[in-house]
């Protein structure tokens, strides 16, 4: 009887309604008082049970647990739905946990499951493989009731769910020239003191466990005791990575209307955040102390919905690796402005990579550029000791004459599609890349090493720009 809809009775309900009509009709056509008995008790069973089911139902407390707490995309968590009966009464249960549409395993249980004998908590488990990124919402779980004589039905939620957030799954990056001359935890050693000042000695008296290699010769002898060298100072690596999220540069759409927890994104923006959780873990691994910042030079997750800090810019260590993943799992492409659709960068961008001086590479993960935009990226160049650049898009020829204003000013910039592979476009960007000259037009290459500026000679004002809008 599967034909027959489940909307406040089962079917067996349907059915005795049915016959309970019949019964009533043929005793009003015959005049026999037993059948109308009976078309009552049809006719009435269905109603008072499912009153009962309503009036007698019993209350639910639902908890969840997701292991691992923070979920990766493409990797399996394990759900633990705990559901506590709170007042007694009401039959067997049957419980749907409502999922998103991509996830298409829908878990359903049987209630009640007692953890122990005569517990009121019951206790489920499944395992589920979300496959996008984004915050998605697991439940509610929803119970469908029975009475003892299967006529009635009663369907509701027990809760409204809970929020679970799937962070890009990153890929993992070998070493390149980007880190070059780091020490494997990122490090730098430099001959300066770390705090200098006019109390600053070359030497120390010895220490136990300090290797003879940096004992002091000339020092000994003068001072009668056994000297070292100071040791030299570690500088902590920093870096700045630009994330663009103009919805026009990649081609975005609009958020899908009437979709739960759809996101506002674009296969080429899809290739840049996974780039950025996959260079962000690259830099943070090896002890960098990463900056992020959008195209309008504001911090990078500031529109996120999923960043439990949205102010936040600066990352450092593990727990900077977590928030910046956890931050990428719902960003989104920024919705442009009435009046202006391609919104270019900004000055403010260029400014704060330049004004702080960071110690270590830019990189910048754009969509389409305009020359404007690229001018305005080649003027951070010498605020860095190397420059890079991701523009994703599906032409390489649109982004030509940008790519080459960026490699003239001292960036290793690539172009790539969104099919490319990471880590294949992660290689190329110390492969020499050939541009024409400004004057001729002839081919040069320019060396993997290309992101470090000449010292070109300068007067008391300092150096010319290279090209026009692009600052000294």
């Amino acid at each position: 009887m599967n034909w027959i809809p489940e909307r406040i009775f089962r079917p067996r309900g349907w059915v005795m309604v049915a016959l309970g009509l019949v019964a009533l009709l043929l005793a009003q056509l015959l005049g026999r008082r037993d059948l109308l008995v009976v078309a009552v008790f049809l006719l009435a069973l269905p109603p008072l049970a499912s009153a009962g089911l309503r009036l007698l139902s019993p209350g639910f407390t639902v908890k969840r647990r997701f292991s691992p707490a923070f979920v990766e995309a493409g990797t399996t968590a394990s759900v633990t739905v705990d559901v506590h009966g709170t007042t007694p009464g009401g039959g067997p249960a049957r419980l749907t946990e409502q999922l998103p549409a991509h996830l298409i395993d829908v878990p359903r249980f049987d209630y009640p499951n007692p953890v122990t004998p005569r517990s009121l908590l019951s206790r489920y488990q499944y395992t589920l493989r979300p496959t996008r990124r984004g915050v998605f919402t697991i439940g509610p779980l929803t119970a469908r009731f029975g009475d003892p004589f299967d006529v009635a039905l009663l369907t509701r939620d027990l809760d409204k769910g809970e929020p679970l957030t799937v962070a890009p799954a990153a890929v993992e990056l070998p070493e390149i020239s980007l880190t070059g001359g780091r020490g494997q935890d990122g490090s730098r050693m430099t001959r300066q003191q770390a705090n200098p000042s006019d109390d600053d000695v070359m030497t120390r008296e010895y220490r136990h466990g300090d290797p003879l290699r940096r004992v002091h010769w000339p020092a000994t002898a003068r001072q009668g005791k056994l000297m070292v060298r100071a040791e030299e100072s570690v500088t902590t690596p920093e870096a700045a990575l630009v994330l663009d999220q103009r919805a026009w540069a990649y081609g975005g759409a609009a958020k899908p209307p009437r979709v739960a927890d759809a996101l506002a994104t674009s296969p080429a923006f899809e290739w840049a955040v996974t780039a950025a959780v996959s260079i962000a873990a690259h830099l943070l691994e090896r002890s960098y102390a990463l900056r992020v910042l959008d195209h309008q030079g504001r911090p990078g997750f500031a529109s996120s919905r999923s960043a439990a800090e949205p102010g936040r810019e600066d990352f450092a260590g593990q727990s900077g690796a977590l928030a910046v993943a956890q931050s990428l799992a719902a960003l989104e492409l920024a919705a442009p402005a009435r009046a202006e659709t391609a919104a270019p960068f900004t000055d403010v961008l260029a400014d704060r990579l330049i004004q702080t001086r960071r110690r270590g590479p830019v990189i910048a993960i754009t969509g389409l550029l305009t020359d404007a935009d690229a001018m305005i990226l080649a003027a951070a160049v010498e605020a860095a000791e190397g420059a890079y650049a991701f523009v994703a898009c599906s032409d390489p020829a649109q982004v030509e004459e940008p790519l080459n204003i960026l490699r003239r000013a001292g960036w290793q910039a690539l172009a790539v599609a969104p099919h490319t592979a990471l880590l294949q476009a992660w290689m190329d960007l110390d492969t020499p890349a050939a541009l024409p000259a400004p004057a001729t037009g002839s081919l040069h290459q320019v060396p993997a090493a290309a992101h470090r500026p000449a010292t070109r000679d300068a007067g008391p004002r300092g150096p010319a720009p290279a090209y026009p809008g692009v600052r000294p």
